[in-house]
């Protein structure tokens, strides 16, 4: 592990907003700076809010003692190429050399990776998968994506794609999902799942998970439809978390995202598939939990990136 000397820049490169923050070999949290993501004005003036924000970070910290400068980024990335490839968050971007083009005008060592990825990464080494080596986090959110951990680091498969949970079928003949399959994860437990079928239930339109979730926790007809949709999200969960334990046999598997405040309403359900789908989870300690870091899981997971590296 790298000493409290030296530290890294991680940086959280969403659709709307950029973050980056210092953070030394410990996790502790140095300095921090954020502004919105502004794609309107196009790729370049993205780069340069970027780059000034590492910058100024490097400069106030030191550039001797900087290990290296971690990107996570939505969407699916070549890791070979430091290619972001398909991200509709950041479209700008798609088939852009961003990996390289960062480190050319940093003159520094930057490491791209999945922001679903990263938060997993982040949640190992400190959140609520510390001390754990093999884990696998599902992100619930506009879809669902996901991070596996093995033996401490991210598992890419060979182009980088691995950990694409959304897309597991958990429902044969389900909802239509936009990549082409019906019946994915993510069309019937992300938040915005979440908020579909309450406007199929009647419950109202534009509603976010919170929404429903208030709902459900009134009283009358109204609570039980959303509940409905709670029980619905948490089948889904259940039949995919089963699978994953069947598949990887972890002992931990963690839960992030908007709709994590609706636990006590979804995980009754998810349990219930678990123990019924899994013999693995009946006959082990395997847990099923929260995670911890909330959104700033990815960014210190980007941070951890260039440690790993020194390590290897």
């Amino acid at each position: 592990m790298a000493s409290r000397t030296r530290y890294s820049i991680g940086v959280d490169m969403g659709g709307t907003n950029l973050r980056a923050a210092a953070i030394d070999g410990e996790g502790n949290l140095l300095g921090k700076v954020s502004g919105s993501t502004n794609l309107g004005e196009g790729r370049e003036a993205v780069l340069n809010d970027l780059v000034s924000g590492i910058r100024a970070l490097r400069e106030r910290f030191g550039t001797g003692e900087l290990a290296g400068v971690g990107v996570a980024v939505p969407g699916f990335i070549d890791i070979q190429q430091g290619f972001i490839v398909g991200c509709n968050n950041l479209p700008q971007f798609d088939g852009f050399p961003v990996r390289d083009e960062i480190s050319r005008r940093l003159g520094a060592p930057v490491i791209l990776e999945n922001d679903a990825n990263a938060a997993a990464l982040g949640e190992k080494w400190l959140g609520a998968g510390r001390g754990v080596n093999d884990l696998a986090l599902l992100t619930l959110g506009t879809g669902i994506g996901g991070g596996i951990i093995v033996r401490g680091r991210v598992l890419h498969g060979f182009v980088g794609m691995a950990g694409e949970f959304g897309h597991m079928t958990v429902f044969p003949g389900g909802n239509p999902c936009g990549c082409g399959n019906n019946g994915c994860l993510e069309k019937h437990a992300s938040a915005t799942a979440v908020g579909a079928m309450a406007r199929l239930l009647q419950l109202g339109d534009n509603l976010t998970s919170k929404d429903v979730l208030e709902i459900a926790q009134g009283e009358g007809e109204p609570a039980r439809r959303a509940s409905a949709v709670f029980e619905t999200m948490g089948t889904a969960l259940g039949i995919a978390i089963a699978n994953l334990v069947n598949i990887f046999n972890f002992p931990l598997y963690l839960l992030s995202g908007g709709p994590l405040p609706a636990w006590d309403y979804f995980a009754p359900a998810m349990y219930r598939e678990v123990e019924k789908r899994s013999f693995t989870w009946r006959n082990t300690k395997t847990r099923i939990e929260k995670a911890a870091l909330g959104g700033e899981a990815g960014l210190f997971g980007a941070a951890y990136l260039p440690f790993l590296e020194l390590e290897s």
